[in-house]
């Protein structure tokens, strides 16, 4: 494993960034919408800030969508038509990555980029297919794996059979791993992938956006709140929350994400929640916001008196450092990023997964205590503006996008 060098400044790249089914452009909180869509949307951003040209290669999902959409200055979204024009999950998307990577190299051809840096397992299929035409380097983000998939939903697991042995192919094949957290590193070592071939950058948190200061979502009459975000899906242990709630008489939970408002009442997952809620008595203190725009959540974090985030695991997580940010303490089940991110007991708690007991132990610790909760909320504050801002990411990110094209033009020119 190896951190990012501070060596000099990196001369303006063309960065292609491959994210097949994550666009910077989607709504977040549906299925396939969440962090993934954040990091590659942000990480673009602020690579075009430190001088960079990037283009996000995602699929097409609309026929209405334009080839290319011009984000900001420096940062284009192209649309692959690989697969129908239309909305797929992204567990079916596997058939159609060989047309995606055709596409990038035909597209790319007269002009190649400096580099391609892929995001999923998927992504770095098709950026395999694209860079061996191309000649150019590749790193890779995987964002989640496989094993760490297949060990906790067993047969619930939806990926493709094939999906580990092509992860571990990409990660053998391309030039540079781009880890979001030890964690990874250690499973990606149980794969066989050897530790040197890994640079560790965790994934990052808009300061300004999340802060203590701003707008803060209605509250309800329950005396304290706490608030779950992010995609609804079993994993993701609101169901671990809303049982924890028994043991917290005062306080309510709003669980922010999913479908649109609209669509809650059909969607099977709320059923399956609310039902949770129901048989545990506590129906009457969960609320379901489902989707909310970005800029509603960070008032919704705001809100909070802690901010839950109880996955069963979790291959980096976001969330924590948006609520951090916004100076919330935070209780996390102690998994996978959260390890990284979550420094207990200065800016909260981490709690064993799947165990409403602890997690319901550790936020009345904060509850009962205003003064802890303030002085939590304000080190997590002062913990991401050390570590976790996107301009420190990015900066990371090139300081091994360096790397990798000195490495690459070393070869070339000891070769010739």
């Amino acid at each position: 494993m190896t951190t990012p060098s501070s060596q000099r400044p990196v001369g303006p790249l063309s960065v292609a960034l491959v994210s097949e089914h994550a666009s910077p452009l989607a709504a977040l909180g549906g299925v396939d919408a969440g962090g993934q869509n954040v990091h590659v949307a942000r990480l673009a951003s602020g690579l075009a800030d430190r001088g960079h040209r990037v283009t996000v290669f995602t699929r097409r999902d609309d026929e209405d969508q334009p080839d290319e959409v011009e984000v900001r200055p420096g940062v284009v979204v192209h649309h692959v038509p690989a697969g129908p024009p239309e909305a797929v999950p992204k567990d079916e998307l596997l058939p159609y990555m060989p047309e995606f990577g055709r596409h990038m190299a035909e597209v790319l051809r007269d002009e190649p980029p400096d580099l391609m840096h892929s995001h999923f397992w998927m992504s770095g299929i098709a950026a395999l297919l694209a860079t061996r035409a191309l000649h150019v380097p590749l790193l890779h983000t995987y964002h989640a794996l496989g094993t760490v998939k297949r060990r906790h939903q067993r047969a619930a697991d939806t990926s493709p059979p094939q999906r580990i042995a092509y992860e571990r192919q990409v990660g053998l094949a391309c030039d540079r791993i781009v880890a979001t957290c030890r964690d990874e590193v250690h499973e990606l070592s149980r794969m066989h992938i050897p530790p040197d071939r890994v640079s560790v950058v965790p994934c990052g948190v808009d300061p300004e956006q999340f802060c203590p200061a701003g707008p803060v979502a209605e509250r309800g009459e329950a005396r304290y709140r706490l608030v779950q975000l992010g995609r609804l899906v079993p994993r993701k242990g609101a169901a671990v929350s809303i049982t924890a709630l028994t043991r917290l008489p005062d306080a309510e939970l709003v669980i922010v994400g999913g479908p649109p408002p609209a669509r809650l009442d059909g969607d099977p997952e709320v059923r399956r929640l609310r039902d949770v809620a129901r048989l545990a008595g506590v129906a009457e203190r969960v609320r379901f916001t489902g989707a909310v725009s970005r800029d509603d959540v960070a008032p919704m974090l705001r809100s909070a008196d802690v901010v839950v985030c109880p996955a069963d695991y979790e291959p980096f997580g976001i969330v924590p450092l948006e609520a951090m940010a916004c100076g919330r303490p935070v209780v996390a089940s102690a998994v996978g990023g959260q390890l990284d991110t979550v420094a207990d007991p200065q800016c909260g708690r981490l709690v064993p997964p799947r165990d409403p007991d602890a997690l319901a132990r550790a936020v009345a610790e904060f509850l009962a205590d205003a003064s802890l909760r303030a002085s939590c909320g304000a080190a997590g504050r002062r913990r991401v503006l050390s570590r976790y801002d996107w301009t420190r990411v990015a900066a990371a990110t090139e300081a091994v996008y360096g790397e990798v094209c000195a490495t690459a033009r070393s070869t070339v020119s000891g070769a010739a």
